[in-house]
């Protein structure tokens, strides 16, 4: 890679990340190029040199935080224990809102956006769809050791991400009403009704 080309790389990555830290800070809304390209000490043109508009530029920031999101769970899954209910365990706490809240923060923004943008709802959709895919997957092969008792591996992993989304939203948007404690506690509990453990 040329000397230019990563430049420029890095340089977007830089907007990218800008944006992001806008979003965190004032919503998806406040977002501004101006404020953008001030940020990271460039020009408005260069910010819509690498983003057409402002709709593009905050499309590919969530996109962005998305593909970061997916590698920092594919991390997780893959040093996780081989014990499947760890494995469950581990992507539970992944997907919930423990450590930052930023990720719950920026997800809670977009969700709201995405009802007014069809290809922000792609991304999240897809986000949501692979964390789907990946809590199904391990509850299959639960089931298949014998660990697990579910006859819908599918409506029983739709059932705890959203019960899981709520208390994420009443967690993070309403400053702690429900603690950390508490969503653990009936996180366990929904386990044990949906998987028998």
């Amino acid at each position: 890679m040329t000397r230019v080309t990563k430049d420029s790389a890095d340089r977007r990555e830089g907007i990218l990340r800008a944006t992001l830290d806008m979003i965190k800070e004032g919503g998806i809304d406040r977002v501004r190029g101006a404020d953008v390209a001030k940020r990271v000490g460039v020009s408005v043109g260069l910010v819509f040199y690498h983003f057409d508009n402002l709709e593009t530029l905050i499309v590919e920031a969530l996109r962005y935080a998305s593909d970061r999101d997916i590698e920092h769970r594919d991390a997780a899954l893959a040093a996780s224990s081989s014990d499947v209910t760890e494995r469950l365990w581990t992507m539970l706490i992944e997907y919930g809102p423990s450590g930052s809240e930023f990720g719950w923060r920026l997800w809670v923004q977009a969700w709201s956006a995405s009802l007014r943008d069809p290809t922000l709802r792609g991304v999240v959709h897809d986000l949501d769809e692979g964390w789907r895919e990946v809590l199904i997957g391990i509850i299959d092969d639960g089931v298949a050791q014998g660990v697990f008792t579910c006859p819908d591996p599918v409506a029983a992993t739709w059932r705890l991400t959203s019960m899981l989304d709520g208390l994420a939203v009443q967690h993070v948007v309403f400053d702690d009403v429900v603690s950390m404690e508490q969503i653990r506690d009936w996180t366990q509990l929904a386990l044990e009704r949906e998987l028998g453990i």
